[in-house]
């Protein structure tokens, strides 16, 4: 692709669900709490699947076309995107937020430009995998599945959950993938957490300016409920993943016994497919039962690698830092495939002492994965919650990833779980085809 001549100009909205163009102000991007400028070759596309949001109270900030000078657009409202998985954002939407701004929902804000009829964001395609792609997603197939999976497994209150909740009500691509019975299957497990995150999305207290973006589950599944659709999944499905730990629930570390005689039980069944867990890693001991029940990779998700920034936005109950990192360890141990979920946060995350404490993160744990995940959240509102009155210079994203692969050759860069078929083959090879 081509690379642009000039930055995209910057896009505002009339408060009524119209954007227009200024073309008298090129976009510009935030890292941290600085509007930068955003070199012409971060831009792309914005991918199929994506969505603009305006964001109300909100002025955006450009790089006036004459005068090469910062300033606000009065004319309405910013403007941000939602880039879709599979792509990580460079830089966040640049505004200057009025006093009566309300809290934003907890989505991603890419900065977001237009330019010769396409909408521009900066970003790049970390993920080859096709496995969420709007494209890919069937809407007569996906009812289909649904009905026949409510038929098939009429008392599971794990598959109604999953069925009416997730796929019909949210729209979950796990869900819906697994309605089609491809890939990889969400098993939420645990109603209830031991962390107490900033921006959880399945659980806000009342007097939180938040709510969450979905209900959480509201009961323990049973052993017989988790193999009873498992089993034909990893048998059936192409490149088939079971993942314990998604966004409807808590933390499934907290169900490791569940989880553990699931586990046995699904393997005398069958011997096909990946059993994996999303997990905040808190329990290392619970990990080590999981490993030698037959757990083939875990994904421990952090906003950093820092103990203190992790703290500060996890806020954690009766366990610390250290034991998301000895989780990983313990994985690692028994030959796993460990993964973090990476927050990326544009000021945070390639600031300089994150970025140290990252390459020693891969060092300790030898991590076989960096998922670098659009970090869901309001950014005032988490650097506020968070403390942060100064971010500093960052590295650039886009740089930050380019050190880590430089040092760290062998680490895999990704959004997704990958299948065992990709981790004992070729990695970078899209099976999702």
């Amino acid at each position: 692709m081509a690379t642009l001549t000039h930055s995209p100009f910057l896009l505002y909205s009339d408060g009524n669900g119209n954007i227009f163009e200024d073309t008298s102000l090129y976009v510009t991007g935030r890292t941290g709490w600085d509007a930068v400028p955003v070199d012409v070759e971060d831009w792309i596309p914005l991918p199929e699947g994506g969505q603009l949001y305006e964001l109300p109270g909100r002025r955006g900030i450009g790089i006036d076309v004459e005068t090469g000078d910062m300033r606000i657009c009065e004319k309405g409202w910013a403007v941000a995107a939602f880039i879709p998985p599979a792509y990580t954002g460079l830089f966040i939407a640049a505004y200057e937020t009025m006093p009566e701004a309300p809290t934003l929902p907890l989505f991603c804000y890419t900065a977001a430009g237009w330019l010769d009829e396409k909408m521009y964001v900066p970003a790049v395609r970390i993920e080859q995998d096709i496995r969420q792609e709007a494209a890919g997603f069937d809407a007569t197939s996906i009812e289909n599945g649904v009905e026949g999976l409510l038929k098939t497994y009429p008392h599971n209150r794990l598959v109604k959950h999953l069925m009416e909740n997730c796929c019909n009500t949210y729209c979950c691509p796990a869900a819906r993938n697994l309605a089609i019975g491809r890939w990889e299957c969400p098993v939420p497990v645990s109603p209830a957490c031991n962390a107490n995150c900033v921006g959880c999305i399945s659980f806000q207290p009342e007097e939180e300016t938040i709510v969450s973006t979905q209900d959480r589950l509201t009961f323990k599944p049973t052993v017989e409920e988790i193999v009873e659709f498992t089993v034909p999944h990893l048998e059936s499905a192409p490149f088939p993943i079971i993942s314990f730990g998604q966004g409807c629930e808590g933390e499934p570390l907290l169900m490791w016994e569940t989880i553990r005689k699931a586990i046995i039980e699904i393997r005398k069944h069958t011997s096909k497919g990946s059993i994996n867990i999303n997990t905040n890693g808190s329990m290392p001991h619970a990990v080590e039962a999981l490993c030698a029940a037959g757990l083939n990779s875990i994904r421990v998700s952090t906003n950093s690698a820092r103990a203190s920034v992790y703290t500060a936005y996890y806020r954690p109950n009766n366990y610390e830092f250290n034991d998301i990192v000895e989780s990983l360890k313990v994985m690692t141990r028994h030959g796993g495939w460990t993964s973090i979920n990476y927050f990326v946060f544009p000021g945070m995350t390639d600031c300089d002492e994150e970025y140290q404490a990252l390459r020693q993160l891969i060092r300790d744990t030898g991590l076989k994965m960096i998922q670098w995940r659009n970090f869901n959240i309001d950014p005032d509102w988490y650097l506020g919650k968070m403390g942060i009155t100064e971010t500093g210079e960052g590295m650039g994203i886009k740089q930050m990833m380019e050190a880590i692969r430089e040092e760290f050759p062998n680490l895999k860069f990704g959004y997704f779980n990958p299948s065992l078929e990709r981790i004992r083959g070729n990695f970078e090879k899209d099976f999702a085809h």
